[in-house]
C-alpha cells in the first residue's frame, strides 16, 4: 500500500476532481496538505476532509518542500505498513491514470525511487517549461553522471526506505525536489522512470513557480562558486597591484613575485571559500587540498595548451583565451563538486 501526499496552495476545483478520479481507481489513503492557502481555500480543504482525505495545514506558506515533509513525517506515523509515497501537484497536471502507474511501479521496485517522466519535446510544452527541464537534467547529469529527461517531475513514488532522506533535506522550496533527487542519486539508489501525461494547463498559468527566485534557490551552489570565483579574482588582481606599487628593484622579478604571492593567495582563498561555502563539505583537508592542488595546475596547463594551439584563428588571443577558460570553469566546477569535494556514498 502506498499513500498519496498532494501539497497544495491556494488550489481550486480541480484538486477535488483529481481525488474522485484516484477513489475511482481504488486509491484512498490520501493526504493533503494546505500550505497557508488561507481563509479563501478553507471551505475547499473541509470538502476534502469529507471526501475521506487526510488534511494537515501550516499556518503560512512554508513551500512545496517543507510541505512534502510535512506529509512524508505524517504518512510515516499515520502508515507505518505503506511501502512508501506518491507525491503529486494539486493543480491537475497529473492524472489519476498516471499516479496509478507510479504507485504501480513503487509497489514493483520498492527500493527505487520513481519518477513519472513528461514527453518534454510536445508542442503544449511552455518554451520556458523545455528550457528549464533541460538545463536541469544537464545539470543532474553533470553533477550525478546518470541520466534523467524530467528532472522537474512533481510526480514521484518515494520508498519508505529514503524517508529518513527525504526529510533531513533543510531546504523547503521548490529546491527541495532537485535537491533530494540529487542526494538519492549519489548515494547509489536506482532510479525508475513511468512515462506520465504530458499536461500544461493553460501555459502552466496555475503554478506558483518564481523563475528567478526559484532558480537562484535550485543553482545556489554553482551560483556560489561563481560568486567565490569572481572575489578570488579580484583578490588576485588587488594584492598584485598592491605588490607591484611597493615592490622595489628589477620589473620582472617585482612582477613575479607579486604573481605568484596574489595566485597563491586567491587560490588558499578559492579553496577555503569553496570548501566551506560553496559546496559546504568538511572531509579530508588534505585529501580535498590535494585533488584542488592537481586540477588547478592541470587547469593552468590546459588553458596554456589551448590558448596556444587556438592562436591561428584570426581572433584576439583575448577573445580565445576568455572562451578557454570560460570553459574550463565549467568544467572545474564539475570536477570539483563531483571529485574534490565529493560527498561520501554509501555502498550498496
Amino acid at each position: 500500500m502506498n499513500v498519496i501526499i498532494i501539497p497544495a496552495y491556494q488550489p481550486d476545483e480541480r484538486l477535488k476532481t483529481l481525488v474522485q478520479d484516484l477513489h475511482a481507481l481504488d486509491l484512498r489513503e490520501i493526504v493533503i496538505i494546505d500550505d497557508g492557502s488561507g481563509p479563501e481555500c478553507v471551505p475547499l480543504f473541509r470538502d476534502l476532509e469529507t471526501m475521506s482525505c487526510h488534511v494537515l495545514s501550516h499556518s503560512v506558506n512554508l513551500g512545496k518542500g517543507a510541505a512534502i515533509k510535512t506529509g512524508i513525517k505524517y504518512a510515516r506515523e499515520r502508515f507505518p505498513e505503506a511501502a512508501g509515497y506518491v507525491t503529486c501537484d494539486a493543480d491537475g497536471q497529473h492524472r489519476a491514470e498516471d499516479i496509478r502507474n507510479v504507485a504501480a511501479a513503487l509497489d514493483a521496485s520498492p527500493d527505487r525511487l520513481v519518477l513519472g517522466s513528461r514527453d518534454l519535446t510536445k508542442d503544449n510544452v511552455p518554451a520556458k517549461s523545455r528550457f528549464g527541464n533541460r538545463f536541469s537534467s544537464f545539470y543532474f547529469k553533470m553533477t550525478t553522471g546518470i541520466t534523467c529527461r524530467d528532472t522537474q517531475t512533481g510526480l514521484r513514488g518515494i520508498p519508505a526506505a529514503l524517508s529518513a532522506l527525504a526529510l533531513e533535506i533543510p531546504e523547503n522550496r521548490y529546491d527541495y525536489e532537485m535537491i533530494f533527487l540529487t542526494l538519492v542519486a549519489r548515494e547509489g539508489h536506482p532510479l525508475v522512470t513511468v512515462p506520465i501525461s504530458t499536461v500544461y494547463l493553460d501555459k502552466n498559468s496555475s503554478s506558483h513557480f518564481k523563475p528567478v527566485l526559484d532558480s537562484l534557490r535550485i543553482y545556489k551552489e554553482p551560483l556560489k562558486f561563481a560568486l567565490a570565483s569572481l572575489t578570488c579574482a579580484a583578490v588576485d588582481l588587488i594584492l598584485f597591484s598592491l605588490l607591484t606599487s611597493v615592490l622595489d628593484g628589477h620589473v620582472f622579478a617585482a612582477v613575479a613575485i607579486a604573481t605568484v604571492t596574489a595566485r597563491v593567495a586567491s587560490g588558499l582563498l578559492n579553496f577555503s571559500l569553496n570548501r566551506i561555502w560553496s559546496f559546504r563539505n568538511y572531509n579530508s583537508l588534505v585529501t580535498q587540498f590535494r585533488r584542488y592542488f592537481m586540477l588547478y595546475v592541470l587547469q593552468l596547463v590546459l588553458s596554456i595548451a589551448f590558448v596556444s594551439l587556438l592562436a591561428v584563428i584570426p581572433i584576439s588571443l583575448t577573445v580565445i583565451k576568455i572562451l578557454v577558460d570560460g570553459l574550463l570553469f565549467i568544467g572545474s566546477f564539475f570536477v570539483q563538486k563531483r571529485w574534490v569535494y565529493a560527498k561520501r556514498t554509501k555502498k550498496f
